[in-house]
């Protein structure tokens, strides 16, 4: 632009001196002509200026904005951030919307295309969210906002959206869930999350008239572990039996620490008596565990209660309470038993 300026100048100053040497106000063609395209000049260089700041706005912004033709099914635009977010070039998604499609996880395809086309009845939809499947096989979540863009009755379905990759805010809340909902030392379920499980499970057996049943698991002896050979040891003891406790049970099972050297478990769809078989191969397997400290070999056992749902159930707690006189039955008895209440 600097070096334009006096081009103009000499430019302006030549039709000044042109204008004042003739008679009349109109300046001669040529002077017109010339500052016409001075003019011109000056337009096309804002014009670009304007072209080369959207484009840099553009190629900031971390978001996919995108047009869509409903009727032709073709991808009209997509911004730079595509080939960032995706790993595939733009030309290809333009040249064939399956594209966007095919990279969209298989789990979540049936939904987002759904949800997109749900804007033709709502005119937006900002809530959606779902996965793709990057070109490196990386899986990512975006969240993919769009409008749709018709003016008049009879005009072309034009659909814009705003694409914004939200892999690292969904990987935050997972792992916000897992420290809500996880014991940090044995990784199974905490307390509260286990007894919220719990509950739903009686629900559903209560609603469908189905088995449930319920165990409680303590430590035998714990806490002289814990003076013998130190709470570091004691916490190795607990991970262990947690590990062994998700080993042993079913699928669908429900495990969890819901105390100090206490846990629990909940059986939906089995009676008590199937529970206890399953509780005296977790107390076997939990009597093979080895542990050594300062070169002193010791084991653990534990004591269990186990009961199931009764027509006379009608909160969890009742279960709980059962196992729990089942449980401290078993510890008066001599340890390292079963007893079912």
């Amino acid at each position: 632009m600097a070096a334009r300026f006096p081009v103009e100048n000499r430019s302006v100053h030549m039709a000044k001196n042109t204008n004042s040497s003739l008679p009349g106000n109109s300046p001669p063609v040529a002077a017109q002509t010339l500052l016409a395209l001075l003019h011109a000049q000056g337009e096309v260089a804002r014009l670009s200026e304007r072209e080369q700041l959207y484009s840099a706005l553009l190629d900031s912004v971390n978001a996919v904005l995108w047009a869509f033709d409903w009727e032709t099914r073709k991808v009209l635009y997509v911004s730079p951030a595509y080939e960032r977010i995706f790993g595939r070039p733009a030309s290809l998604v333009l040249a064939d919307y399956n594209e966007w499609r095919d990279s969209i996880y298989p789990d979540d395809l049936e939904y987002a295309e759904r949800s997109l086309a749900q804007v033709l009845l709502k005119g937006a939809v900002e809530d959606r969210e779902y996965r793709i499947l990057n070109a490196s096989g990386q899986v990512r979540w975006l969240s993919d906002k769009c409008y749709i863009n018709q003016q008049r009755e009879g005009d072309r379905v034009i659909i814009v959206g705003i694409a914004e990759d939200i892999t690292e805010k969904k990987q935050l809340e997972g792992e916000l869930q897992r420290l809500a909902t996880t014991d940090v030392l044995t990784q199974s379920s905490n307390r509260r999350h286990f007894f919220d499980c719990a509950r739903q499970a009686f629900d559903s057996a209560r609603e469908g008239g189905t088995p449930l049943a319920f165990l409680l698991l303590d430590i035998d002896d714990f806490k002289q572990i814990n003076d013998s050979y130190g709470h570091q040891e004691g916490d190795q003891v607990l991970q262990r039996i947690a590990d062994t406790g998700k080993a042993v049970l079913r699928r669908g099972d429900l495990f969890g620490r819901i105390g100090g050297e206490e846990f629990a478990a909940v059986f939906p769809g089995c009676t008590a008596q199937v529970a206890a078989q399953i509780a005296e191969r977790l107390q076997r397997e939990i009597q093979r565990l080895s542990f050594c400290h300062g070169g002193q070999q010791y084991g653990v056992t534990v004591s269990q209660g186990v009961t199931g749902l009764t027509n006379e159930d009608e909160a969890l707690d009742s279960l709980f309470a059962r196992a729990d006189a089942a449980m401290y039955q078993a510890k008066r008895q001599g340890k390292n038993q079963i007893v079912l209440g």
